[in-house]
């Protein structure tokens, strides 16, 4: 494994509510694109969202709304709150999506007696019978981006996600990095 220039020290987690002080990266210390988490992310995000919506081809359906159907075959009752927050989107796209397949007919939402301000969200029998359908193609779009990959590379490769995913939970945060409305400070003001 190739040394990084950050010490082992400047990897420790800071402590809660203060900012992270890393060396600074100059010259040959700063890694290329191709590598800096964000950029992979990004790519992979693209690719397994195109292999998602080939697979949905013909069918009616977003990737999102696909992954609606997903969360509520799963979980039926759940909330659009919860459902926004699995999803990683904020609750207005969240909204919108349930409004879409509503309107489809797929889903259904009633009102949560513990607080009646809350939707609980559950597929309709012809949601769940689109979805039953759908699944395998969506299934084998996924596994087949990662037949790359040897069998064994495969789990290690969803572990590893699932680990910086979860250890980094608290940055799951839908919105962020829009700009808010009527902020156009410029970079060249910041400098």
């Amino acid at each position: 494994m190739p040394s990084s220039p950050i010490s082992p020290d400047a990897r420790r987690p800071a402590p809660q509510g203060s900012k992270i002080s890393l060396p600074p990266l100059v010259g040959r210390d700063v890694p290329p694109v191709r590598r800096v988490p964000m950029a992979l992310a990004r790519r992979f995000f693209q690719i397994c969202t195109t292999a998602t919506a080939e697979a949905l081809t013909g069918k009616d359906l977003t990737p999102l709304q696909y992954a609606v159907l997903a969360y509520l075959i799963g979980e039926p009752d759940i909330d659009q709150s919860g459902l926004a927050a699995r999803l990683g989107i904020d609750r207005n796209t969240t909204s919108v999506l349930v409004d879409e397949l509503e309107a489809k007919g797929l889903l259904t939402r009633r009102v949560n007696g513990a607080d009646r301000r809350a939707r609980l969200l559950r597929l309709t029998p012809r949601g769940q019978k689109l979805h039953t359908r759908v699944y395998p193609l969506t299934f084998a779009g996924q596994q087949e981006l990662l037949s790359v990959l040897a069998p064994d590379e495969r789990d290690i490769l969803l572990d590893l996600l699932v680990r910086v995913i979860e250890g980094n939970r608290v940055l799951a945060r839908p919105g962020t990095g829009r700009r808010k409305r009527g902020s156009r400070q410029s970079l060249s003001e910041e400098i």
